[in-house]
């Protein structure tokens, strides 16, 4: 048996298995296909106890699955006990490909507990092999085992139900007798057309059968379009035990998730729940902002302004008007925009383009919660004790300003009604134009120089960042814009990416600080990707999406995005590490 992981979503992944010869795709579901129970024709991958002929994979069990596989010396599976004593072995050495939770269903009832154990069951196991929960699947938690990085599931939880007259949806379970009428069009349904308390047990099976089935492929769509977190926190408001989970999940595993997380996303952030407020990219941009971004060291007024519907805020209508007062006064660039918001917290100007500040959208009631109040305050707090200015401005909605007023010393305060008023934006300009009047005028070029540097303190830290636009100009218009030297391109900013892409060069100038590198095997000649195989090691720090700068016997090779983090790179053999932009 042979398995590849393909794609990625925070811990979920879509791998390739090769079983019996067959290809199957992961996440997916094991149907069950016995003399009493017949899968589904719709099934790729059949599991059973009995000597069938079938194009499809089948794995084969006795009777009492768990007692056959303990008794046999088998390579492919491996129970693991949830006894602690089990976990602490050394399963990465275990040549089994699939890892069978033994006792799933009682440990799930267990929110901590059950988060605990498969997470650390999967820093044992690795990036490369496939971790089976028996006998919990059903539609409304599918989502959620997914997103733990748990690859099978089966449909022995459907067959139960069906078995107690259940019927399952993504919202939850029903008994038939509870049900004036069925919601569901799945072609069991249609074409049985009964009232639900009349269906039968095979009409019951095969429309549970045909739920989890279509919830498979919504997770696998989601993980392809990088928004499985917006599935899952939609999925697990049916269930407490659920919502337990992934709250547990965020709070005790954070470092697995972030590691697991990528720096820049094709997906939006649809922020909703009170789960959102602590998915892992919303937390490492707070904590990025914090610790290692530095304002523009021009900047000497903060002018502090609301979010927009629109992403990024610089193309929204009402950050269009709050820079056309501000750029409408003498001195403009003495002048620091940081835009305040939830989920996120605070956004600097020049991180607009950052993911998840540019893919985000949340409900806008004008109502702020008192956690949404607390992370705000004390971000911003933190903020204003490392980045100082003189004169603080702020434009922001009355409820807003209220309760960070108490940070706020000897602020100016222009919102009189709402912020795109014209008294509002009246007040904003003539308070500029006074504050502005008793600095030195900054130079545009200069200001758009430190705007880069800022950006680079975000990506790459302070001192990578000052050596990389040390004695550069920025050319282009924003968003598209190229970090120079003379002739020499060492960079790019682009409105797609967010950050900076680096060249040859300047991969060259940043390359001996020890960050960001993957060593490639000297006899590894490039000729497009980078695959896993030939890295012979990485720094733990790169997450996919990352600038990664290339070696081979320690001198530069190429420079590239990660697309997987270093970890996995230095651990996996199979599937591509580094997407090449340049090599020597």
């Amino acid at each position: 048996m042979l398995f590849k992981v393909i794609e990625r979503d925070g811990p979920a992944r879509i791998g390739e298995a090769i079983i019996d010869k067959i290809e199957i795709k992961t996440p997916n579901i094991l149907f069950l296909n016995t003399k009493r129970f017949k899968s589904p024709s719709f099934a790729s991958i059949l599991i059973t106890n009995i000597k069938i002929k079938s194009k499809k994979p089948i794995l084969r069990f006795s009777e009492n699955l768990l007692l056959q596989i303990m008794q046999e010396k088998n390579d492919k599976f491996y129970i693991v006990s949830t006894n602690e004593k089990i976990i602490n072995l050394n399963l990465k050495e275990n040549t089994a490909k699939i890892f069978i939770v033994a006792n799933t269903a009682q440990l799930l009832n267990q929110p901590k507990k059950f988060v605990d154990f498969i997470i650390n069951l999967r820093k044992k196991i690795g990036y490369e092999k496939i971790i089976y929960l028996p006998s919990v699947g059903e539609p409304k938690n599918l989502a959620l085992l997914t997103y733990l990085s748990v690859d099978f599931i089966d449909s022995i939880k459907a067959i139960i139900a069906a078995r107690n007259n259940i019927l399952l949806f993504e919202n939850g379970s029903f008994k038939t007798d509870e049900l004036v009428e069925n919601p569901c069009n799945c072609p069991s349904c249609i074409k049985i057309n009964k009232k639900p308390s009349k269906m039968k047990f095979q009409d019951i099976l095969s429309h549970n059968e045909y739920t989890i089935n279509t919830e498979i492929k919504h997770i696998r769509n989601a993980i392809s379009q990088e928004n499985l977190r917006n599935l899952v926190e939609n999925r697990i408001k049916v269930d407490p035990n659920l919502t337990a989970i992934l709250r547990n999940f965020d709070r005790y595993h954070y470092d697995f998730l972030e590691k697991r997380t990528p720096i820049t996303n094709k997906g939006k952030i649809i922020a909703t729940t009170l789960e959102s407020l602590n998915r892992p990219e919303i937390k490492r941009f707070q904590e990025r902002v914090i610790n290692r971004y530095k304002k523009p060291k021009s900047a000497k007024i903060l002018l502090l302004l609301p979010c927009s519907a629109k992403k990024p805020y610089s193309f929204s209508k009402s950050h269009k008007l709050f820079r056309e007062k501000l750029l409408s006064i003498k001195n403009p660039f003495i002048v620091h925009e940081v835009i305040i918001t939830s989920p996120i917290g605070i956004v600097p100007r020049e991180l607009e383009l950052v993911y998840p500040a540019s893919s985000y959208d949340i409900p806008v009631t004008g109502v702020w919660d008192e956690i949404e109040k607390n992370i705000i305050t004390k971000l911003l707090s933190k903020y204003l004790s490392i980045n100082k200015y003189e004169t603080i401005i702020v434009h922001l909605p009355i409820e807003l300003t209220e309760f960070i007023k108490p940070l706020l010393k000897k602020s100016i305060i222009t919102c009189i009604d709402n912020p795109i008023s014209n008294k509002s934006l009246d007040n904003l300009c003539n308070s500029l134009k006074k504050t502005v009047d008793n600095y030195k005028i900054i130079k545009a070029q200069k200001r758009l120089k430190e705007n880069i540097e800022a950006l680079a303190t975000y990506q790459f830290g302070k001192k990578i960042a000052e050596k990389l636009i040390k004695d550069c100009e920025i050319k282009g218009k924003y968003p598209y814009q190229k970090i120079m030297y003379n002739k020499t391109q060492f960079g790019m900013i682009t409105k797609e990416r967010g950050l900076i892409s680096l060249t040859i060069n300047g991969a060259e100038k940043i390359s001996d600080f020890g960050k960001y590198w993957v060593e490639i095997y000297s006899d590894f000649i490039l000729k497009g990707s980078v695959f896993a195989p030939g890295v012979k090691d990485a720094d733990n720090e790169i997450r996919r999406g990352d600038e990664v700068i290339v070696t081979r016997n320690k001198k530069l090779y190429a420079v590239g995005v990660a697309q997987m983090n270093g970890e996995e790179m230095s651990e996996t053999k199979q599937g591509e590490a580094i997407k090449i932009r340049h090599r020597i």
